[in-house]
């Protein structure tokens, strides 16, 4: 008889090689071809619905690393929450207006651009962006994202443009809609304003002065240590170019001032920053006056180089951070200077144009580029005697976030959202209160924005996007932005796009008999503004959650970057609440940025991006999944070679597990076949228990979003539980016993509930390997497993009094392996079947070790164990178990020719006298 072949070896058609690169296209096609994702809307149809909504990427170029960290951590939520129980459809979107799509399509156009109208550059924008809008689809398809593909939301749709206008009307409706002249953030590379979250702050170095201010007005009746004296106000500012723009010096009400006796004549500056004052210009100076700003209150101090006067506010917006506590204020380049100048009254004077260059008008610098006439200004301010010292200085300083170059703040009449009417600011607080933010501190990063925050600048000055649907009187100028009249307008986009605005008359456009409100005339031109990107996404809650009869809002979840506490989170939030009054999202997650290995930003210039184009190739998008969820994505994370080829090992001990499992189940029939609880050998119930808290602390952690958490456990559960310890144990009796015995099929049952519960955890991760394991397990089950549900929880497997019995086994059995391990060194044993143990304890863990006295040959796997109150000879002596002794020596007997376990009993059976009587047993 050819023993090998009476073996139960393990038997499976599923690769060892995973081969993902090749693999998972071809189930990419088979869910297509099956309809996966039709199939899940159709399962979910009567399950409570669980809305996470899509922030839109923009529709530039090919995605990058950490378009698929979001996706993908967005996947795994969407897929999590089906698994337990909730209908969870996705539709992803895409951002299609914007700047940067307008500049892409001028560069490729070339000279050519200036032969195109408005619209001829629109329909070229919308031409690219749909392609790069299919590009991106597939390439988030390959990441194993499963969502609703052939119709995803797309800001450029008619229908979305058509919405977006309606929303704009609403805030026209009710107030909320005003165009004023305002200093805005201004790219004069970009030639448009900027929103919030288009603003990025880098190191700039600036010229940082100290200017004086010679007072006008006689203060000796009020300071009469003055009288006879030439006084200055001294200001400090690191934007020398806006000199020519100053109305005013603003002082804080509360603050004491000093005057200085100093070598550049009386010098007004704040008490507390008299000494750093001094100290960096170099001066000397004697305290003859101290008072308060409210003695120098519309006072007015001569410009320095201009024939007019600098008046003295009181601002409570002055601080003693730095500088002379007594504020340079140009109310057409500065938030506080203007909100200052509106009190007061003053122009809200802008004397530079769109292109950063000061208007031919301007005295000195008419036609200088603002950053440039820093010097002109200082060289000025040198002649006439009124600079006091001037150094370079580095600090953070706000760029534009396409161009990079430094920006500008600058007076325009541009087209806002109030933050004070309708008491939006206060309502968007109280709204964030109603929100989880995951972290904790997502919300005060966005309170402090909204608490702080200007109104919402909405309107561009570019081509590329939802026009501002006002109209203005040819004969009087009055702007008239009518909600009533912007909702036909909508009407007609959803229709038509809304190309049609520059394509079509005003008088087409508006509805029949539309008459001015002030003059009565009937002649209108059209806005030229487009709305600012980050409203057109921002009403994604209106045009995507609100029309659609599967979605629902305010959505579950947002789940973006942390930058979109500015951005996307931040507009949806003021749009939503502007107009109903409550948030657009229960929940917000955020995630970290994607460095490099060695915690850099990504560059192409510093040549370390990782694109996750490469990473699939080498090592397959399951790779990519399994690193998004062994990253913990609340803080920035790592990527580089190492570490993702860390995580393939990782990703390699579970599809091995997988397979190992497959193999010793093949033929198995989970229905007819399952053993019982509790007629199961201890080791069994021990591996269940194992196997009951890692359903527990997986389904937690699913629920608590932790996803590394799931990463950790079952890399030890498939490492330390199961290969080292369980399935190590289990191979004896899976290859030897008879192939329906009670212990087989017992571990059978084990093995097939542990792969089970293993391939549905891993599926919102692993989402191709665990379908592919789906297909090759036993038994009658769903099609494929994201269909499936997560594994039921058996509170009845868990055996705390079992596992602690047997914590003391691994133990003793860890100390058996050192012994092992030191004989085979020596020579005295090869494999561990080589070896017979002899153990020797204290009373009380013998007597527990001699209740597993049949057992520990397979729990230690050598050929014999005896258990002994004193060993003669050497032996090793275990460091961790006090008294425990243990001896190993060769195996006694001969070597069975089927198990391999020495025996001393070969030869008892005359049929079969090279196989021991256990395997005698098996084979009969």
């Amino acid at each position: 008889m050819e023993y090998k072949d009476t073996l139960n070896l393990p038997q499976t058609n599923f690769p060892m090689k995973a081969n993902l690169n090749q693999r998972e296209p071809e189930m990419l096609a088979k869910w297509e071809q099956t309809a996966l994702y039709s199939k899940l809307e159709e399962q979910g149809a009567s399950k409570p619905l669980y809305i996470l909504h899509d922030g839109p990427p923009y529709a530039n170029g090919h995605i990058h690393i950490g378009h698929a960290l979001n996706k993908t951590l967005k996947d795994i939520v969407l897929k999590v929450k089906r698994m337990e129980g909730f209908h969870a459809p996705y539709v992803p979107g895409w951002d299609c207006h914007g700047l940067p799509i307008e500049l892409q399509v001028e560069k490729n156009l070339g000279s050519k651009k200036h032969q195109m109208s408005k619209l001829e550059m629109r329909r070229e924008c919308r031409t690219y962006a749909a392609k790069f809008v299919d590009i991106q689809r597939e390439e988030f398809k390959r990441l194993g994202i499963l969502g609703d593909w052939e119709n995803p939301y797309l800001t450029m749709n008619y229908e979305y443009e058509g919405l977006t206008a309606a929303e704009l009307a609403r805030f026209a409706h009710n107030g909320g809609l005003y165009r004023g002249r305002k200093p805005v953030h201004w790219c004069s590379s970009c030639v448009t304003a900027l929103a919030e979250a288009e603003v990025e702050y880098a190191d700039h170095t600036s010229p940082s002065i100290f200017v004086r201010f010679a007072l006008q007005d006689d203060v000796s009746a009020a300071i009469p240590a003055l009288s006879g004296k030439q006084a200055y106000v001294v200001i400090w500012t690191t934007t020398p170019w806006t000199i020519p723009a100053n109305l005013a010096i603003a002082m804080h009400p509360e603050f004491d001032y000093v005057a200085l006796e100093t070598e550049k004549g009386v010098l007004i500056v704040a008490e507390g920053l008299k000494d750093s004052f001094l100290s960096t210009t170099g001066l000397t100076g004697q305290v003859i006056a101290t008072f308060k700003a409210g003695l120098l209150e519309r006072m007015h101090c001569k410009h320095p180089f201009y024939d007019r006067d600098s008046i003295v506010l009181l601002g409570e917006h002055v601080t003693l951070e730095a500088g002379t506590g007594c504020v340079h204020t140009a109310p057409g380049h500065g938030q506080e200077d203007y909100e200052l100048a509106l009190k007061e009254g003053l122009e809200i004077y802008n004397p530079v144009d769109n292109h950063g260059k000061y208007l031919s008008t301007v005295e000195f610098f008419g036609g200088q580029q603002v950053f440039a006439a820093n010097q002109s200004v200082i060289e000025k301010l040198t002649e006439v005697g009124a600079l006091l010292q001037t150094a370079q200085i580095s600090h953070s300083y706000p760029h534009c976030w396409r161009c990079k170059k430094p920006i500008i703040f600058r007076a325009t009449e541009q087209w806002f959202i109030s933050m004070k009417a309708n008491d939006l600011r206060e309502k968007a607080l109280k709204a964030i209160d109603q929100v989880q933010w995951i972290p904790k501190w997502g919300r005060e990063r966005i309170y402090g924005m909204i608490e702080n925050r200007p109104d919402w600048c909405v309107s561009r000055q570019r081509s590329w996007g939802v026009p501002i649907t006002a109209f203005s009187c040819v004969e009087c100028g009055e702007y008239i932005a009518d909600g009533t009249i912007m909702d036909h307008v909508a009407q007609i986009f959803k229709k038509e796009s809304s190309d049609v605005w520059f394509d079509w008359s005003a008088e087409k456009l508006l509805p029949a008999g539309t008459v001015c409100p002030k003059c009565g005339a009937a002649s209108f031109e059209k806005e030229n503004d487009i709305l600012d990107v980050w409203f057109d996404s921002g009403v994604s809650h209106a045009a995507v959650l609100e029309p659609n009869p599967k979605l629902q809002s305010p959505a579950d979840l947002y789940l973006e970057g942390s930058d979109q506490h500015r951005g996307w989170f931040h507009s949806s939030l003021l749009e939503s609440v502007g107009t109903r009054g409550v948030a657009p999202y229960k929940s917000v997650l955020t995630h970290g940025f994607v460095l490099d290995g060695q915690g850099r930003k990504m560059s192409k210039s510093v040549g370390n991006v990782v694109a996750p184009e490469d990473v699939i190739k080498k090592f397959g998008a399951d790779i990519l999944r399994l690193w998004v969820a062994a990253m913990d994505y609340h803080d920035d994370t790592r990527i580089s070679q190492e570490i993702l080829t860390r995580v393939a090992e990782s990703y390699r001990r579970i599809r091995n597990t997988c397979r190992y499992i497959l193999g010793n189940i093949n033929g198995f029939d989970p229905v007819t076949q399952s053993v019982p609880f509790a007629d199961m050998p201890e080791i069994d119930r021990w591996a269940l228990h194992q196997l009951e808290i890692l359903k527990e602390r997986v389904l937690t952690a699913y629920s608590d979003l932790e996803f590394h958490v799931i990463y950790q456990d079952v890399n030890a559960f498939c490492t330390i539980e199961m290969s080292a310890f369980y399935l190590d144990i289990l191979k004896d009796r899976m290859y030897t016993s008879k192939t329906v015995s009670l212990q087989r099929l017992s571990a059978q049952t084990v093995m097939y509930n542990i792969l089970d519960t293993l391939v549905r955890i891993m599926a919102p991760v692993l989402s191709f390997t665990s379908d592919e394991v789906w297909q090759f397990m036993p038994g009658k089950r769903e099609e494929s497993v994201h269909l499936a549900e997560f594994p039921c929880m058996n509170p009845e497997w868990k055996d705390d009094r079992l596992v602690t019995r047997w914590e003391r086994i691994i133990k003793v059995r860890a100390d058996v392996s050192k012994a092992l391990e030191l004989a085979r060194v020596a020579k005295t044993i090869g494999h561990s079947l080589d070896a017979a143990v002899i153990i020797s304890a204290d009373p009380e863990l013998f007597g527990f070790l001699q209740e597993y006295a049949t057992e520990l040959t397979s729990i230690f796997i050598v050929s014999k164990v005896e258990l002994a109150e004193k060993i003669s000879g050497d032996c090793w002596s275990s460091e961790s178990i006090e008294g425990l002794k243990i001896q190993v020596s060769a195996a006694p007997g001969a070597k069975c020719e089927r198990c391999w376990y020495y025996s001393e009993e070969l030869g008892s059976s005359a049929e079969h006298p090279t196989i021991c009587p256990k395997c005698t047993v098996a084979v009969i």
